[in-house]
């Protein structure tokens, strides 16, 4: 119930304030509702969205490859989803956009009211030879024979296909071999922008993300004036980041295979010595047939040196290992091949470091060092070498030690060795080292082959989903959203026009206004007259305001009713607020209800009521108190029945003193006894002090403040000072009150919505009284 006395409360008070000013708001909503249908039609570009997405091989959500295809690819690596849409959104990989698509140098076409992209109307493309020397350039204008295929820029013909010396830097125009759009009479001028400043701004309008937590697809998303270039841009960017990827890959493999054709050029030249030794010694000797301890021997030394060779070679490849790490420091690279080294604690611990490098490394492209991320991986990488160091040594000691043993055995069988012949044990020591060269390298050219397959793997990091494919409608500006805004801006410019107007006002122009400072009643709202008043006075026949002054007399308790206060003083603030125009009206509306009404002028300085009957030459107030007259002299009729003027005399000007004679006490005993009403109508308060002698011989005040005339901090200065306290029974009478806005009715200035006057009836205001 209160929640809906509330909302009726808030509409009519939006009704109230805002209504009256309805051709302003709907001025306002044409203009704005015109604006944005014109910034639509001629200045808004449209928007387009490009989308692509790809699946990426993450080693936390999605499947591992095979067993083969391991195998294979010695050197893939898996993936983290997360960590790869940060690479996706590197500057790195963005510049690369930039440059191949030739974004630093995009073609503009010149329209009515704007300059639009013309990607797919311009004739040619413009490359720079050194994009990251470009010098800027905000305009500059072009024209294109088609004919001769040539430009002009600034009088010079420039052809095609040709580096050119330019005021702009070492410049190469070609065919735009995306146009689809010939239009002969465009205006077409280029721009020069760095390229970091293009990949920045390029960043702002692509999104990469992933759809959700478990989820190894990744979604791209650009916004772009042009669709056919915010695909362009996708699929660009995707093939970059391919590139970066294989370019990883092969930088290891490189690595690896560098190393192991290194050691078969050795084992091929160790090889062929012995074969030629061996040659050269049964050419000596003649051939020479082993015995049965011989072969024995042969058989179990040849097992023991291949297995002290690859000891030798798994030892080699942990001090290269252990060289690599104690030398990086805190840099990232390659991590260096364990080939050979059956350790899979050694081997994930490489890859771990080697994937927290690569991740190191990718991350430091597009954060800061102080990121915590960064720190978090460097300090792991810090962890993760002491830890290999440990194992490297570990390993060390075992091989180490496996070795000696392997050569304490082959000591034995070298003692057993002393009673084969001479010639049959050195060719035998000759085809022991050769049989360990050939398992060597038998072993290296398999490892060789394995590398040289990495180069060509069979299944990708990544694979894409979707290329990349644009919106067929824009998706901004949205019509409504303009036209919501337009509408918004309509009602906001109002309110604060109509709120702005009214609020830096001086002027009293609410009761509000009057009740929030004085606590005295406003018993009247009398609004502003079609006709002035003007000498001779006549009884009003506007309907509105006799009216208005029986409503006012109705208010006051004084129409039809037995009431024994009869002396009633107008007055007001300062002059011009209407309280002669108040106190002749009362007056004569009390005259015409067959009341006797005295209307005396005690405003002495300026007689308003004396000027309005014609009487300011007649003798009056001031020569009854200087007892120049008698008092059944100065009560004159006026054409008003039943209503007489006590004219304020004819020597006007300051005469406070005479109020201070003693003759008040006989003028008002007299008009008391002989008539039903006493109007006295008084100078203004604040200027002087006469109200205040009057106001002993009054019964009822009404003090008249003027709508849109009366100043604010008037009534405040009332409000602060004790003045109206020595006054009796106060009453306001808002006076001259107009309508507000453009409606004439009653949402004026005065009448609150849905407000009651506690001592009355609703004022005249609330009432519509038809002349």
């Amino acid at each position: 119930m209160e929640k809906a006395k509330l909302n009726d409360n808030l509409v009519g008070y939006i009704l109230f304030k805002y209504l009256p000013f309805w051709p302003l708001f709907v001025i306002l909503l044409a203009v704005s509702m015109l604006g944005a249908w014109g910034y639509l039609r001629y200045y808004a570009t449209p928007v387009y969205s490009a989308t692509a997405s790809l699946i990426v091989k993450d080693e936390k959500k999605g499947v591992n490859d095979s067993k083969m295809t391991e195998s294979i690819d010695a050197f893939t690596s898996n993936k983290i989803v997360e960590n790869e849409i940060n690479v996706l959104s590197s500057h790195e990989l963005m510049n690369k956009v930039v440059n191949r698509l030739g974004l630093y140098a995009p073609v503009f076409e010149d329209e009515e009211f704007k300059s639009v992209s013309a990607y797919i109307t311009s004739p040619i493309n413009i490359e720079l030879q050194s994009p990251e020397k470009v010098k800027e350039q905000a305009k500059v204008y072009f024209t294109f024979d088609e004919q001769r295929r040539q430009l002009t820029i600034n009088n010079k013909i420039y052809p095609l296909n040709q580096w050119l010396n330019t005021p702009y830097g070492v410049i190469r125009f070609t065919s735009n071999a995306r146009r689809t759009i010939v239009s002969p009479n465009s205006v077409f001028y280029f721009s020069l922008v760095n390229p970091k400043a293009a990949a920045n701004k390029l960043l702002g309008n692509v999104i990469i993300e992933s759809p959700g937590k478990l989820s190894s697809v990744v979604n791209l998303y650009v916004r772009d004036e042009v669709p056919e270039r915010g695909e362009d841009v996708l699929n660009t960017l995707i093939y970059a980041y391919q590139e970066e990827t294989l370019n990883d890959r092969n930088k290891l493999a490189a690595q690896t295979l560098e190393f192991v054709e290194g050691r078969i050029q050795i084992i091929e030249k160790e090889l062929d010595e012995l074969e030629k030794k061996i040659v050269q010694y049964k050419s000596a000797q003649g051939a020479v047939d082993l015995n049965e301890q011989g072969k024995l021997f042969l058989q179990n030394v040849g097992n023991n040196d291949r297995r002290i060779s690859e000891i030798n070679l798994q030892l080699a490849v942990l001090d290269r290992v252990e060289r690599y790490v104690i030398s990086k420091e805190n840099t990232t690279g390659i991590v260096p091949s364990t080939l050979g080294v059956n350790d899979p604690v050694l081997s994930q611990l490489l890859q771990k470091l080697y994937n927290t490098e690569i991740e190191h490394q990718q991350l430091s492209k597009t954060t800061a060092e102080n990121n915590p991320i960064i720190l978090s991986l460097t300090q792991e990488i810090s962890s993760i070498r002491p830890s290999i160091l440990e194992n490297i040594q570990n390993q060390r000691d075992n091989l180490l030690a496996s070795r000696i043993n392997l050569l304490s055995t082959n000591n034995r069988y070298n003692a057993v060795i002393q009673n084969i012949p001479q010639k049959e044990r050195e060719l035998l020591e000759i085809s022991r080292q050769q049989s360990v060269k050939n398992n060597a390298y038998s072993f290296l050219l398999q490892k060789r082959e394995e590398t040289v397959l990495s180069y060509a793997p069979t299944a990708e990091d990544i694979r894409i989903v979707d290329m990349a494919s644009s919106s067929k409608k824009p998706i901004s500006p949205k019509p409504l959203y303009a036209y919501v805004a337009a509408i918004l801006f309509a009602l906001g410019s109002g309110v604060a026009l109509v709120a702005g107007k009214e609020m830096l006002n001086s002027k009293l122009l609410f009761r509000s206004e009057i009740e929030n400072h004085i606590k005295f009643p406003i018993v009247a709202e009398l609004s502003t007259s079609k006709s002035k008043m003007k000498a001779p006075f006549e009884k009003p026949v506007e309907v509105s305001v006799v009216e208005q002054f029986r409503q006012l007399r109705a208010t006051m308790g004084l129409y039809g009713r037995t009431f024994t206060k009869k002396k009633i003083m107008v007055t007001s603030s300062i002059p011009g607020e209407g309280k002669s125009y108040v106190s002749t009206n009362l007056a004569c509306s009390l005259a015409s209800s067959g009341k006797r009404v005295a209307l005396l002028d005690f405003d002495l300085r300026n007689p308003n009521a004396s000027n309005l009957f014609e009487m300011r030459d007649q003798p009056g107030i001031i020569e009854f108190m200087n007892e120049e007259v008698a008092l059944d002299e100065i009560i004159r009729d006026t054409s008003c029945s039943n209503l007489y003027l006590v004219p304020a005399g004819m020597d006007v000007g300051d005469h406070t003193e005479l109020l201070l004679n003693g003759k008040l006490e006989q003028l008002f005993g007299y008009l008391e006894s002989a008539m039903d009403y006493i109007i006295i109508d008084t100078p203004p308060i604040d200027l002087i002090s006469d109200a205040y002698l009057l106001s002993e011989y009054s019964d009822i005040t009404l003090l008249v403040m003027r709508h849109a005339y009366t100043p604010k901090n008037i009534v405040q200065r009332l409000s602060q000072s004790n003045k109206l306290a020595s006054l009796n029974n106060v009453a306001i009478i808002f006076n001259g009150v107009k309508p507000r806005g453009y409606i004439k009715g009653q949402y004026g200035y005065g009448y609150g919505y849905g407000y009651e006057n506690r001592y009355g009836d609703k004022t005249y205001m609330s009432r519509k009284v038809k002349a």
